[in-house]
């Protein structure tokens, strides 16, 4: 259930899902999304579901990663440097690392933060910059970034991270609440904030505080 061909009907229903980028396809590919989740579920990484993680955390649907990762990509300036906002066990991180210079993530979790950076290490991945931290901060030291993808839904859009998003910069984040939540991107241009309510998705809450 690991195989590339498992792989394979997974970018075949991203694509009929509407995922149209060559470069995210083509990274989802060959990202193997089995050793991110427990051995346990390995069977069932490349469904189009969210699996737990433990903590009370999940690894989100292949779709959603594409579709943040695809939206994060389309400016009219490659993005260089990109924040992500809640690690988990590190798939999406991953991913955005095969695509981006360099990628800061921040994780709440103290033992996700070490899950993760295990999963970077057996895959040899080394332009990610890991943070234990209360994500509603962002990370203040290497902004501003080209990009911001956060991982978990957030009642509002914490300011610090809107003012750490670089000019012609995108803000990819779910907002509401446990119920309904919508993603949403945020555009910086010189003079505001442009928003844009992309489509309905279902993520664990953006919580403050480490542990």
């Amino acid at each position: 259930m690991t195989s590339q061909r498992t792989r394979g009907r997974m970018i075949s229903r991203l694509k009929r899902e509407g995922i149209s980028s060559d470069r995210v396809l083509d990274v989802m590919r060959s990202v193997p999304r089995h050793i991110f989740i427990d051995e346990a579920l390995s069977s069932r990484a490349y469904e189009d579901t969210a699996l737990p993680i433990g903590f009370g955390q999940t690894i989100s649907q292949p779709y959603t990663v594409a579709r943040m990762t695809e939206a994060l990509l389309e400016q009219k300036r490659p993005p260089s440097n990109v924040l992500e906002v809640g690690t988990g066990c590190g798939y999406q991180t991953a991913i955005l690392a095969n695509l981006i210079e360099q990628v800061y993530s921040v994780e709440r979790i103290e033992a996700l933060v070490r899950l993760a950076r295990s999963h970077f290490m057996a895959l040899g991945i080394r332009n990610i910059r890991l943070k234990h931290s209360d994500g509603h901060w962002g990370w203040s030291d290497y902004a501003p970034y080209d990009g911001i993808i956060v991982t978990a839904a957030a009642s509002k859009i914490p300011k610090d991270l809107l003012q750490q998003l670089a000019i012609g910069g995108r803000l990819l984040i779910p907002v509401g609440s446990p119920r309904k939540q919508s993603l949403q991107m945020v555009i910086r241009t010189s003079e505001a904030f442009e928003l844009e309510v992309l489509e309905g998705v279902s993520f664990v809450p953006l919580r403050a505080g480490n542990q």
